[in-house]
């Protein structure tokens, strides 16, 4: 590696540091259904993309990510137009034929009446769900899915080989097929239907084979699977404060996407996310592994998570405090109005486009 590289890697953020701002942001995204704070959350995180995206192929799954999102809000729209929604309406779009149904199917209607509020109802829904989409496709439009691995603690370092191992099967199989139909098509045999592929999968099958061999063999010149002795006693401190973690971080993540549990959500989680690091760290003992060039967490990567962890914060304070301004109603139905402070809140997000290094530009 050259200098310019070396520079270069030192310059960019760490990936960690994209994806707890991507998820503090689908966070917000599920403590609101005004559409024009899902709006702009969505704005907000295209900005810093298209700012901050570096020249790779992940890059590219941002696209991906916006279709699959437009995808969830057609079929909830589908969904609500056929199969009818609890929500009451007075005001009826469209009237369709309606299938009557057994008496064990109560609660569920096929067609009938399509009202606004309905539709209106769907439609929010379907946003916070897409929102939340693209705010995961930002984070892996913007975080090398190697390097994020590769920063990951001893504890997880099994994982994180059987992660890369799988991300390169498929790209791999995927370009053996394409390379033998390309082959098949140039001698003018048929590359296409039942014989095609059979005569095509023995040839992708035995290159796979090869490939699991090379890299098994690979790995164990490397030392993968070598680990230190640990006293029992810390081996089990370590799996009760990972099991215990997990657990409160579940718990704690319910409670903060339910209003219910608003009150200990937080502090579960809080909570549940230390034990988990405490056992991860002492996990982390049974790897003898050294990294080479390891991912820094600097001060830019402390502002763009702090940025995300903001808006999100304020975002749950506003939905307790104003639940109106963040969920307009629907029965009646009103149009949604754009709360000031919590959407200057959303534009704290905007911080990473700023703070952050540009891919783009030569080290």
């Amino acid at each position: 590696m050259d200098s310019s590289s070396r520079h270069r890697s030192r310059a960019q953020l760490h990936p960690g540091a994209w994806w707890l701002w991507a998820l503090a942001l689908g966070t917000a995204a599920t403590r609101t259904t005004n559409p024009l704070l899902l709006a702009l959350l969505i704005s907000v995180s295209a900005y810093v993309v298209a700012t901050r995206r570096p020249d790779t192929p992940w890059s590219r799954s941002y696209g991906a990510f916006v279709k699959l999102a437009l995808a969830v809000i057609l079929i909830r729209l589908v969904f609500a137009t056929v199969l009818g929604s609890p929500i009451p309406g007075t005001h009826t779009l469209l009237t369709l034929p309606e299938l009557p149904l057994p008496a064990w199917a109560q609660g569920i209607r096929l067609g009938g009446e399509v009202t606004a509020e309905a539709l209106t109802f769907a439609l929010y829904d379907g946003l916070r769900l897409a929102t939340l989409l693209i705010c995961v496709g930002a984070a892996n439009a913007l975080a090398s899915p190697s390097r994020l691995l590769r920063s990951l603690p001893g504890a997880l370092y099994e994982m994180g080989v059987a992660v890369v191992v799988a991300l390169t099967f498929a790209p791999n199989l995927i370009a053996d097929v394409q390379r033998l139909r390309a082959a098949r098509r140039l001698r003018g045999r048929p590359d296409k239907g039942l014989r095609g592929l059979l005569q095509v999968g023995l040839p992708v099958l035995e290159g796979a084979l090869e490939r699991s061999v090379s890299l098994a063999a690979a790995m164990d010149a490397r030392g993968y699977g070598r680990t230190a002795q640990v006293a029992p006693a810390v081996r089990r401190t370590t799996a009760a404060l990972t099991l215990g973690g997990l657990l409160g971080v579940c718990a704690g993540t319910y409670g903060l996407l339910t209003a219910e549990g608003a009150g200990y959500g937080f502090p579960l989680l809080l909570a549940g996310l230390t034990a988990a690091l405490a056992g991860l760290r002492l996990g982390g003992r049974r790897s003898v592994r050294t990294r080479y060039r390891p991912d820094r967490w600097d001060v830019r990567a402390w502002l763009v998570t702090a940025s995300g962890v903001a808006v999100a914060a304020l975002l749950a304070l506003a939905a307790a405090r104003d639940p109106a301004a963040l969920h307009p109603g629907v029965v009646p139905l009103v149009a949604p109005t754009l709360p000031l402070w919590p959407a200057a809140a959303v534009l704290l997000g905007l911080l990473p486009a700023f703070v952050a290094p540009d891919p783009k530009e030569p080290s």
